[in-house]
């Protein structure tokens, strides 16, 4: 196996991480040079604050330092800002609320897990579950009164929101289809889980805020199944971080799993991406992709959105010790004191590949191999009836936007878990926030459907693809992050380009849309054909080029778009796309082609992009 040499003066942190870390002042206050949140995380007690003790006032929301603690427990503390003018108005201050994410290592969950988790939204969330662009499960509308037992209530589930959040790995993704015809994904899902395990805080604040102290067993079987979803994301800790020392990561690390003819979970979009190259039916390694990240600021060149560039080639059964490699490098090497330019891409962008490969290989103990010839070739959303290649079936259910909520006679939630209760299937959730349900025998695909039909939900195969194709983050009104609507504002933009795109015979053209409230980009809105990025209240900065398979960034194409007239800025770009397209070609690869200025010129306006 990869050696990991120990380069660090104390098992912890190399020597300028340890000289940072110990002359942070007390109570957060900044040193020089350091961001306020490492002395929040330097002075946490091991992530334990005064959260224990706030949890007991009688408050509706905690101070900053807690706050930002919270994060690494899997919880936001958020307002309705739907409620603040209102609340203004009547001399009331915030309306404080949490959300709370549950950690699920390639997004797999059993059916009871699923049915304990929709309760919970009823008793303490606001009615409805989303399903992440990370393969998570979040809950919205949680008061503080109530945030330890939805806590205590996901974890007497055998999941976890340990580390769904904050300044440490986060959930790992992995291509969620249950195909048995080879051991390829069940070797990656199984992957994903170790390295969950393995990178998870170790501190002993979970359980004794949480959980009274008592460790929930993660490893145990549950109702006669094994907890799928669960499987020692909750490690039994004390106060040692053997990975990531006193003050954790510079900012949050996100990686994920994936095959090269199957890229459902974008791996260029992540931290570190796992390209898996498989020979004669096996993993034979991973090509390490490193540097992926969406986030950025608007008017701050020194931000950007970024691809994950290929650093080397790891062989599967060193994976483990090649991932904890990059975590460490990240961890002694990244930006600590300024937030916004603390992700691990500003590394590789500013040592550039071969110095970041030099780096690693102190961490590795030698020169790893350059990374293998693969591209990716596929992307799948693994939508409709599929045979898993063991006797059973799947069926991948399409949710818009990834919230589950019953509204008129659209009662996806109350279907959902009508179907969940009757079959029992495994739940599997997609980085297109989409749903499979798995394990189904031949049978069950018309009693199925008949259901589906029931509870007003619309089938896969009834849905435009450009819907399928298209995802949003909540925005407003939940998220504090957001300037603009997103969630709330995609499902009538989409009605609009939908109605555009049969007009032209491009409703069968493979094209995808992604919208976000903020330029953070949390469902990676800079892949996209067509990425629509919050701006300034109802306006939006208007993206394309980039193209399904996620291996392409795409390009501004123009600023400060007002939300009704999205489409009709892209209308004439479009048209020249249905008569000047080749074939097989997608629009974003036709936009790429065209180039920035040459698409700028086809819009109604032709205005210059600053």
């Amino acid at each position: 196996m990869i050696p990991i040499v120990p380069i660090t003066k104390d098992k912890h942190m190399s020597g300028e991480a340890q000289q940072g870390a110990n002359g942070a002042a007390a109570n957060g206050a900044k040193k020089p040079g350091r961001s306020a949140v490492e002395g929040i995380k330097e002075n946490s007690r091991a992530l334990r604050g005064t959260i224990g003790e706030e949890l007991q006032k009688d408050s509706d929301h905690f101070g900053e330092q807690d706050k930002q603690l919270l994060k690494f427990h899997g919880t936001y503390q958020q307002e309705d800002r739907d409620a603040r003018k209102a609340r203004r108005g009547e001399g009331l201050g915030k309306h404080y609320m949490f959300m709370v994410r549950c950690k699920i290592p390639g997004g797999r969950v059993t059916a009871e897990q699923y049915l304990a988790l929709d309760k919970l939204a009823d008793v303490y969330g606001n009615g409805t579950l989303r399903f992440t662009s990370r393969q998570g499960i979040q809950f919205h509308g949680v008061l503080k009164t109530h945030l330890k037992d939805t806590i205590a209530g996901i974890n007497a589930t055998l999941l976890t929101t340990l580390g769904a959040c904050g300044d440490v790995e986060r959930n790992v993704m992995c291509c969620p289809a249950p195909l048995h015809h080879d051991g390829v994904r069940n070797e990656m899902q199984a992957t994903a889980r170790r390295l969950a395990l393995h990178l998870a805080p170790r501190s002993g604040a979970y359980h004794e805020i949480w959980l009274n102290g008592q460790p929930v067993t993660h490893l145990s079987q549950h109702q006669g199944k094994t907890a799928l979803g669960g499987t020692g994301e909750t490690p039994v800790g004390g106060e040692e971080e053997p990975i990531y020392g006193k003050v954790y990561l510079p900012r949050k690390f996100k990686t994920g799993l994936a095959l090269p003819e199957d890229n459902c979970i974008d791996v260029y979009g992540q931290d570190l991406g796992l390209l898996a190259i498989v020979e004669n039916g096996k993993i034979a390694g991973y090509n390490l992709l490193v540097g992926g990240s969406m986030g950025m600021t608007h008017g701050n060149h020194n931000t950007f959105p970024m691809l994950a560039k290929p650093i080397c080639f790891v062989p599967a059964v060193d994976i483990i010790e090649a991932v904890e490699a990059v975590v460490r490098l990240f961890r002694d090497h990244g930006n600590r004191a300024d937030r916004k330019r603390a992700r691990i891409k500003y590394v590789v962008h500013d040592w550039g590949v071969e110095k970041f490969r030099e780096v690693l290989a102190g961490y590795l103990g030698g020169m790893p191999a350059q990374p293998g010839p693969v591209s990716i070739s596929g992307f799948h959303l693994h939508l409709g009836w599929h045979p898993q290649g063991d006797g059973k079936w799947f069926y991948g259910l399409s949710v818009e936007n990834g919230r589950v909520k019953d509204i008129g006679s659209f009662r996806l939630r109350s279907g959902l878990r009508a179907i969940v209760e009757r079959f029992q299937p495994e739940l599997r959730l997609t980085g297109m926030q989409d749903v499979l349900l798995c394990n189904l025998d031949g049978n069950a695909l018309p009693i199925l459907e008949r259901m589906l039909d029931e509870y007003g939900i619309t089938r896969p195969d009834h849905i435009s693809r450009v819907r399928q194709y298209s995802m949003s983050c909540p925005a407003i009104p939940t998220c504090g992050l957001a300037i603009s609507e997103a969630e709330r504002a995609l499902p009538s933009i989409l009605d609009e380009l939908e109605v555009l795109l049969r007009d032209l015979g491009l409703e069968r053209e493979t094209l995808g849309v992604r919208m976000t409230g903020c330029p953070n980009g949390c469902v990676r809105p800079y892949q996209s054909d067509i990425g629509i990025v919050g701006r300034s209240g109802d306006k939006y900065v208007l993206y394309v080029g980039g193209r399904v398979h996620g291996d392409r960034m795409n390009f501004q194409l123009k600023d400060l778009v007002p939300r009704d007239e999205i489409v009709s800025t892209l209308d004439p770009l479009l048209r020249h796309y249905k008569e000047e397209r080749r074939p097989g070609e997608s629009f974003g690869e036709y936009c790429h082609r065209l180039g920035p200025d040459h698409a700028r010129a086809l819009l109604p306006t032709a205005a210059a992009v600053l």
